[in-house]
């Protein structure tokens, strides 16, 4: 146990220094000529508000340095999106061409991403304010929740088509994919299950090593 809390310990200025450091570097990058503003502002306006909401609950609620880490890779997942809009990120072209595809899917990435992060934070939160008891309820709470998440981006994304026209065709990336808001959200909740399955375990070895660090 000392071991794991040496190990918290040794991460503890990552989030704050280093996070911040590449969070900020990543967004102005983003910003700099991005292929189209209205997206840009569109797809990166979740990555600030998630940067203040995290700025503010640095001290009341510190998160595992695991549910940091994943929350700025989807941040710059998001600000990489809104660069070159997700219909035209340069790797997933060249991964288009390569397997014959018929679409960038850098979007699909993006909604793993929207169900693989939220589903950490959710159990981050669930078991530190003891919400719901029973690693099952917990688990079908988690991915439900993950699940409406993505719906609620839909409806998002479908009220700004409408307010907007087709100044939020970029934003919507659906590149003619008539079944692109159900594959968007099956993989949010595919995201939010492999979370679950592959990181509880680390998870809960962080979660112990933060509480035990608390109590000093």
């Amino acid at each position: 146990m000392s071991s794991a809390i040496n190990g918290f310990r040794s991460l503890k200025g990552f989030p704050v220094f280093v996070w911040a450091a590449i969070f900020v570097v990543a967004l102005v990058w983003s910003g700099i000529n991005p292929k189209d503003q209205f997206t840009w502002f569109l797809e990166v306006a979740p990555a600030i508000v998630g940067g203040v909401v995290l700025l503010v609950t640095r001290k009341s609620f510190r998160l595992t340095s695991l549910v940091y880490v994943l929350i700025l890779i989807h941040c710059i997942i998001l600000m990489v999106g809104g660069h070159y809009t997700y219909a035209e990120v340069p790797l997933f072209d060249y991964l288009k061409e390569l397997t014959g595809s018929g679409r960038n899917n850098y979007d699909k990435l993006g909604h793993f991403a929207q169900g693989f992060v939220p589903a950490m934070v959710a159990r981050e939160i669930i078991l530190r304010k003891k919400i719901i008891n029973g690693k099952n309820w917990q688990a079908f709470f988690i991915i439900s929740f993950c699940l409406g998440f993505s719906a609620l981006y839909e409806l998002i994304e479908w009220g700004v088509a409408v307010a907007t026209g087709d100044s939020a065709e970029a934003f919507l990336g659906t590149q003619g994919y008539v079944w692109d808001t159900q594959s968007d959200m099956g993989l949010a909740l595919l995201g939010a299950i492999a979370a679950l399955v592959t990181l509880s375990r680390f998870h809960d070895r962080q979660l112990s090593a933060l509480s035990h660090f608390q109590k000093k």
